[in-house]
């Protein structure tokens, strides 16, 4: 609830997804922490005879860990896990419009035992960030948001003394790219969740739809019919679908995107309105007919609007999927599994999900090429980025 309170987004959502991965997520970094072991290295060089060497993984130290406001609670796991079973502390600061359930996780921590210093939970506007980034007693930085923001926590943690390392998960225009032959209900169900999942405030929503011209109609017919029909609500209101976005700015941001698909020339099928004159809710809203050159089709929205664009070949889509300086997740959809396969390789991007989408998973790694940023949350991957290897050559 307090999810639903201080983010917008519904009480189902928020208890079958944000709740849910997060006790997988620590459950999942539980389970690393006595598994993190260190290497015998024989060195096998003309000076070398006689001696061996260890390899050790220590922790990086004391880490700066900035979340975002779209999934308070999930992100704080993703952050705290792989700190706490490395053996690393963390200063974390919230975004200034969610602050209420890392708070709570932080009195839970306390509660339960975690020592003293472990879990530091930092609120504030966005120069506490910037401080923080820059801060010469952190060891490491650890940042997800916008990738205009990650740019410049970037370049303030290089200002720090320690050179303090970093490890950015940030925007994204996700696109899918579904073939004639796919099967097209699991396609507009699949593109409906990852489009509107969270109001659309996800960083790899699949914001740039690119569908093989013979089922082109039929797929916008369905997926505007489909938009139509969500129940937009209170996210505490019995049936509600989708709810509030997460601020006026942010109401502002998506209007002002709607309004540019409409004079660029990109056909508006369903939604493109506020709903109600009282709080922060945008129709679902569905453009089809979008081209790639469009500010719909090349800026992050962060909100519930759709771009469907028809394609012919495969070789088109894939470029046009590239054409892009984000690369955090993608989709294809085909019964064809080389088609799948040779299509999902060529992507560049650091998730592709076959016949399916927002498929996460704590042992999976995810993060962004490109623009989208740089190393890995979950998985074992992210495990490395709290840790130092240490050679140790003994004689």
């Amino acid at each position: 609830m307090l999810e639903v309170l201080d983010n917008g987004k519904t009480l189902g959502e928020a208890t079958g997804a944000d709740v849910a991965l997060t006790i997988q997520c620590y459950r999942y970094y539980a389970g690393w922490a006595d598994k993190i072991t260190g290497t015998v290295i024989n060195p096998s060089g003309p000076i070398a005879k006689g001696l061996f060497a260890i390899l050790e993984q220590e922790p990086v130290g004391v880490v700066g860990q900035i979340i975002p406001w779209n999934f308070p609670l999930l992100m704080q796991a993703w952050k705290l896990g792989p700190a706490l079973a490395t053996g690393c502390t963390s200063v974390m600061k919230t975004a200034p419009q969610t602050p209420l359930s890392a708070l709570r996780v932080a009195s839970l921590a306390k509660e339960v035992g975690f020592p003293a210093g472990a879990i530091n939970i930092v609120t504030g506007k966005d120069d506490t960030g910037k401080l923080l980034a820059m801060h010469n007693d952190l060891d490491k930085v650890a940042f997800t948001g916008s990738t205009s923001v990650g740019r410049a926590i970037l370049h303030q943690a290089a200002d720090s003394y320690k050179l303090n390392r970093v490890t950015l998960e940030l925007g994204g225009k996700s696109p899918i790219i579904a073939f004639d032959d796919c099967d097209i209900e699991n396609l507009v169900q699949s593109a409906h969740v990852g489009l509107f999942l969270n109001q659309g405030q996800c960083c790899c929503a699949s914001s740039r739809i690119f569908v093989q011209e013979g089922i082109y109609d039929e797929f916008v017919a369905r997926s505007a019919e489909l938009a139509k029909e969500r129940k937009v609500g209170a996210g505490w209101e019995e049936g509600a679908q989708q709810g509030s976005q997460v601020s006026q700015e942010q109401v502002d941001i998506i209007m002002g995107y709607i309004e540019s698909g409409k004079a660029e020339g990109a056909n508006l099928v369903a939604g493109g309105s506020r709903v109600g004159d009282k709080g922060y809710f945008v129709e679902p809203t569905v453009f089809a007919d979008v081209e790639d050159d469009m500010t719909i089709a090349k800026e992050e929205i962060f909100g519930p609007v759709m771009s469907i664009m028809k394609f012919t070949t495969a070789e088109e889509a894939i470029a046009r999927a590239n054409n892009s300086e984000y690369g955090l997740g993608a989709a294809v959809f085909t019964k064809d599994f080389n088609k799948a396969r040779s299509t999902a390789n060529a992507i560049r991007s650091g998730t592709v999900w076959v016949n399916c989408y927002d498929t996460f998973d704590a042992a999976l790694p995810f993060g962004g090429f490109k623009a989208s940023g740089m190393g890995r949350e979950l998985g074992e991957a992210s495990l490395k980025s709290y840790l130092e290897p240490k050679t140790i050559v003994y004689a």
